[in-house]
């Protein structure tokens, strides 16, 4: 299966205009005009490395923290210098180039010295022997956030818990959009339930990272679906796990490859098609008692940097305890700051909804008064 996973991951990285298919009635909700965000004072002038800068996730990350946070100073990490420098003229004051490679454990340390926070954003995270940006940050004490949507990435970075503690470094990992936000979500409904409701919360359907929130959130079952449209990419995802070698989709390099082969198609497509991205996370408590969260926005490579920057601007603004944390730990992301979070997360879409049953997303209902509707 493992082999399985890395086609659709790298079909995933292929196409930015993944949608998640989801039966709901869409609800206009635009927050676009965001206010800057202030860091406190001794964050305030921070320095964020954002490794693969010149990608789409990377680079739309970038984009984001300068969109929010212009007092940042940006530094774009990668190994092409000429789109190094075109991401730098985009970004415009307080972003810089630097050259360096992931892989390199010197690269590496030189590259990590004089900056804050890293932002890992160099994927592919799948069949990763190590976890060479994490160790390179805790040796050099510095914050760490990464994008990871692989499971055994993600357990192999949760094992160095005790070395960052110890360097007293706050890490993330699987702190994009899906995994990351999905998850956040999913802990805000779990804890409306617990609170709300007389039932357990038994089951979580959608688009939360499987393993990290049944151990976390105690959800006994937990389930994830995910498709794309237009409706050949599924097709493509299909032909990819039939087609090429286990050995072949195990082979980083190689995967690579084929994303950047296939990246000019996906672009045309994506001009055509366009590349919105919907996801939806479903509760379930043992009183019958129903619940979601729906995100839509019109474009994933903007709300995946919105939402990567959401997370690394709050381990700058101290919402993270030094260890290495899910999302929907309170020890990654404190309870008290999930609202923000969101609240960043989300800007610019066209449908966020949360803690509402389906009856009300699924129909138009009418309030009547007094909290009746027809």
């Amino acid at each position: 299966m493992a082999f399985v996973m890395i086609a659709r991951q790298a079909l995933f990285q292929l196409k930015s205009s993944t949608s998640v298919k989801a039966c709901v009635k869409e609800c206009k909700h635009d927050n676009s005009n965001s206010n800057v965000v202030q860091l406190p004072e001794k964050t305030r002038n921070s320095s964020v490395l954002v490794l693969g800068g010149t990608g789409r996730v990377g680079g739309s990350t970038a984009t984001a923290l300068s969109k929010f946070c212009p007092d940042l100073r940006i530094v774009i990490g990668g190994r092409n210098r000429e789109k190094g420098a075109a991401m730098v003229g985009q970004l415009g004051r307080n972003s810089e180039f630097t050259e360096v490679n992931i892989e390199n454990v010197d690269s590496l340390g030189a590259a990590l010295k004089d900056v804050d926070l890293v932002v890992h954003a160099a994927g592919p995270f799948q069949q990763a022997a190590k976890c060479t940006v994490l160790e390179a940050a805790i040796e050099t004490k510095t914050a760490y956030v990464d994008v990871c949507d692989d499971t055994s990435y993600a357990l192999r970075a949760k094992s160095f818990k005790d070395k960052a503690l110890a360097a007293n470094i706050p890490a993330i990992t699987t702190g994009g959009i899906y995994p990351g936000v999905s998850n956040v979500m999913a802990a805000e409904l779990v804890r409306a339930a617990k609170t709300e409701s007389k039932g357990k919360p038994e089951r979580l359907r959608n688009l939360p990272e499987v393993r990290s929130a049944h151990d976390v959130l105690g959800i006994p079952t937990v389930s994830a679906r995910f498709g794309t449209a237009p409706f050949f990419w599924n097709w493509g995802m299909s032909a990819m796990t039939n087609l090429l070698s286990p050995e072949f989709l195990k082979d980083r390099t190689k995967v690579q490859q084929l994303v950047q082969l296939f990246d000019p198609l996906v672009r045309a497509v994506d001009g055509i098609a366009g590349e919105r991205v919907s996801m939806r996370v479903d509760l379930e408590c043992t009183d019958g008692r129903n619940t979601l969260g729906l995100f839509s926005h019109r474009k994933l490579s903007v709300s995946v940097g919105n939402a990567t920057a959401a997370f690394a601007l709050a381990v700058l603004e101290g919402s993270t305890q030094p260890g290495v944390w899910f999302p929907e730990e309170p020890e990654g992301i404190a309870i008290e700051a999930r609202e923000l979070l969101l609240n960043r997360a989300t800007e610019g879409t066209i449908n966020f909804i949360m803690n509402k049953p389906p009856w009300m997303v699924e129909t138009d209902p009418k309030e009547l008064g007094l909290g009746i509707y027809v």
